[in-house]
């Protein structure tokens, strides 16, 4: 249902973007990014309201470096990575919320920032 992209290997401070194509987008209210450090919990990175007024919400580790959007063209939310630090290295996953609360997860993408 949601196929995400993008992932790698970079060095602080370098860019990367991620990508997440949703088979029912059309269907979506709020799509959005979640990640995922070893031994820690899955947290919020930024969401997006693909429905509507494309409205977007960021976790305040990532504000001013992030930004996610989205083109309703190719039913694609995309996260764009900027200055990244060691501490934004984790598993990545596109997440998917329909209008009842229903949700769908794509397979993690890889984010390796070394220092």
């Amino acid at each position: 249902q949601l196929q995400a992209s993008g992932g790698g290997l970079v060095r602080t401070r370098e860019s990367l973007r991620l990508s997440c194509a949703g088979s029912r987008y059309s269907n979506y209210n709020i799509m959005g990014w979640y990640r995922q450090a070893p031994g820690k919990q899955r947290e919020l990175v930024a969401t997006i309201r693909v429905a509507t007024s494309g409205s977007t919400n960021y976790a305040d580790s990532v504000k001013g470096r992030f930004t996610i959007s989205k083109s309703n063209a190719r039913n694609t939310i995309y996260l764009q990575m900027n200055s990244l630090e060691p501490g934004d290295t984790a598993v990545y996953y596109c997440n998917a919320k329909f209008y009842t609360g229903a949700e769908h997860w794509g397979e993690g993408t890889l984010v390796t920032v070394s220092s």
